[in-house]
């Protein structure tokens, strides 16, 4: 008989459990690079991707964004941005993380986040309840980012599970489309209520 237990809820963390960056950080790092929001935020993202999958140290993807914007890349400007972006991605929503801690009676919880190495050790220390989960998976640390499926199957292999045995909750449609290609359940998340009800329906009847 499949039973709660023998199934995971595997959640994003940034604009699920964690609040997307905060209002008016682009624009702050963007005035202590002497630039132009529209050209720093460009170049913030466009250099990301290797930074979330850990090809990049946060020295050498700040070192890019300021290359790119043609900006001296020393040590202190370096350092100030790194920790201003870890900052600007501290923020959880406190009502999602009690319902995450609570699904734990029921069911596997795992996560499943994009997120650079020094980010990762910050969320860390200041959410312990991250270590209580069955998985935690950084793509930096797995050095895979979603939507590759090789962050999906790092977890499946990780719980010694298969991809049917996971619910995976984003808020990225992108990203659920590309969990349900290698198997698994998806939910776009937009919101706790929303997100409450897609689990009770996938979870077998207490």
């Amino acid at each position: 008989m499949s039973t709660g237990r023998s199934r995971i809820v595997l959640f994003d963390l940034f604009g699920v459990i964690a609040r997307h960056q905060r209002p008016g950080a682009l624009e702050k790092m963007a005035a202590r690079c002497h630039t132009a929001l529209d050209s720093f935020t460009t170049a913030y993202w466009t250099h990301r991707p290797s930074y979330d999958a850990g090809r990049h140290t946060a020295s050498a993807y700040w070192t890019g964004v300021l290359h790119a914007l043609s900006r001296p890349a020393d040590a202190d400007t370096i350092e100030e941005l790194r920790l201003a972006d870890i900052d600007s991605w501290s923020r959880v929503d406190e009502r999602m993380v009690t319902y995450v801690r609570n699904l734990r009676d029921r069911t596997r919880v795992a996560l499943l986040s994009n997120i650079p190495a020094d980010h990762a050790d910050a969320f860390l220390t200041a959410q312990a309840w991250l270590r209580d989960l069955d998985h935690v998976a950084f793509s930096s640390r797995i050095r895979a980012a979603k939507p590759d499926p090789a962050a999906f199957r790092h977890c499946v292999v990780a719980l010694h599970a298969a991809p049917a045995d996971f619910l995976f909750v984003d808020d990225r449609e992108e990203n659920v489309r590309a969990a349900q290609a290698v198997g698994m359940s998806g939910h776009v998340f937009d919101g706790q209520d929303g997100l409450a009800a897609a689990v009770e329906a996938w979870l077998p009847a207490r």
